[in-house]
């Protein structure tokens, strides 16, 4: 049997059985309980407050909404439900224990300003969550630095070795990334903590709630200023799901890089037997699924951005159904954004870096023809035909089959007497080079370290 509707009046027939299925959201909007029993608890003390409640019918109210809640953590506790969405629900339910009582609690309230409330209380915690998973990855990433804070490694553009940094300040840059991210998110928590209560459907309510007390009731920043942009606002949703589609997009980078240097072609990287899986044909495989299915998951979260934001660009104010399409895009967007920040956190908890493989790939490679060219600059010869000099060795060594470390101080003053012996410390190691990257944000040891600092210390500030 379908369950009373909110509303009725005005209709002289009854709705379409497939129409109801086709609108009910309860299967999924039921995860906004706990935030509905919360903001409708702060509305009856409101109600109370402009004497449509007294105290003795607040006080029902409330402690049979307690009663709700907790027979709410019982997993059954929906079976066999057909309300149309979670409000109706929980109305039913307060209905069954206070009688015609229940009937007061939506004096001077709309479903709009209600689910935008709803939305905002689930979303602030859902947030907050958002946030710590963040940070607990940032604190991985540190801990992965300091794990190895000597390490040498090859740095990359377009897929090729181009100079030698620290395996520190490689992971820096992924620290960084997330920090932005940690820095949105503390931004979209402030947007999404303004109080909608008492903008009704779209004009403002008719009862006079001190708005700054509910919100106060609601731990609530703010009240919002406009009750026709609270009924046709997401922006707030829209925001969340802007920030977590940042951090999935960095997840998926650092999936990919950690994918390819684990692989057998780089071997720089072991993950461990905790993230990784093996084939059901294939004996010898151990596959780097954890990692692939963050980097899969990346398509779902930033479909479901699209998917909200394009439902939202035609809508004319104020509130239209579509709206309704926001809570499965969110909820998707936030599962899948916060297990995988922590997936993450895990494989790098667990990662093993062997270092030497990675400073032999600097070794035998052409990182260090930069600091040639800049070390042929400081010693007087213009930068472009440094460039050329420092060129012209390289091609020299791949044509001859040696490496850099293999250039003897007599075979390079033959090749060209402006590189002296000082040239022979530079191309044994790439660690010399490095020393001289001593601006703030460059790999220089000193710079790192005190980057590696400085990035503690930010980490407990955030």
């Amino acid at each position: 049997m379908m369950q009373e509707k909110l509303y009725g009046g005005r209709f002289e027939v009854g709705q379409d059985k497939y129409f109801e299925k086709f609108s009910e959201s309860l299967h999924f909007d039921k995860r906004l309980i706990e935030a509905d029993i919360q903001g409708s608890q702060a509305f009856a003390r409101a109600l109370e407050s402009v004497g449509i409640l007294n105290a003795d019918e607040r006080a029902r109210i409330v402690a049979a909404f307690e009663e709700i809640q907790l027979e709410a953590k019982n997993p059954a506790y929906f079976d066999g439900a057909s309300d149309e969405d979670v409000h109706s629900f929980v109305i039913r339910q307060l209905k069954i224990k206070t009688g015609a009582l229940a009937d007061k609690i939506h004096t001077g309230r709309s479903r709009n300003e209600q689910v935008s409330l709803d939305t905002r209380l689930w979303l602030r915690s859902t947030i907050e969550t958002t946030i710590f998973a963040t940070k607990n990855l940032l604190a991985e990433i540190l801990q992965l630095a300091n794990k190895y804070p000597h390490a040498a490694i090859p740095g990359y553009t377009h897929m090729r070795r181009a100079q030698a940094v620290l395996w520190p300040h490689y992971l820096l840059a992924y620290f960084e990334m997330f920090a932005r991210d940690m820095e949105r998110l503390q931004q979209v928590h402030a947007r999404t903590n303004v109080l909608p209560l008492g903008s009704g459907a779209l004009a403002g309510s008719a009862f006079p709630f001190d708005r700054p007390s509910i919100a106060r009731d609601l731990g609530f920043a703010a009240t919002t200023r406009n009750s026709m942009d609270v009924s046709a606002d997401r922006d707030f949703v829209l925001d969340y799901m802007h920030a977590a589609n940042l951090i999935m997009l960095h997840l998926s980078r650092l999936a990919e890089d950690w994918i390819l240097y684990s692989s057998e072609e780089f071997r720089w990287l072991e993950l461990s037997d905790a993230v990784t899986s093996g084939s059901s044909l294939m004996p010898q495989k151990k596959n780097p699924d954890s990692l692939e299915l963050i980097r899969g998951k990346c398509g779902r979260v930033f479909g479901a951005y699209s998917a909200l934001f394009v439902t939202m660009k035609g809508l004319p104010l104020t509130y239209n159904r579509d709206m309704q399409e926001d809570k499965e895009q969110l909820f998707d967007s936030a599962d899948q954004t916060i297990s995988c920040l922590n997936m993450t956190a895990i494989v790098a908890r667990n990662l093993t870096l062997n270092p030497e493989i990675p400073e032999q790939a600097c070794a035998e490679s052409w990182v260090v023809a930069t600091d040639i060219a800049e070390a042929l600059s400081r010693a007087g010869l213009p930068f472009h035909q440094a460039h050329k000099l420092a060129g012209r060795l390289v091609l020299h060594g791949i044509k001859s089959g040696k490496n850099p470390a293999s250039f003897t101080a007599e075979e390079l003053q033959t090749f060209d007497p402006q590189f002296t012996a000082d040239f022979v410390p530079i191309l044994k190691d790439p660690r010399h080079g490095m020393k001289t990257r001593v601006v703030s944000g460059g790999t220089a040891p000193q710079t790192v370290a005190a980057a590696l600092l400085e990035a503690q210390a930010r980490l407990e500030q955030l």
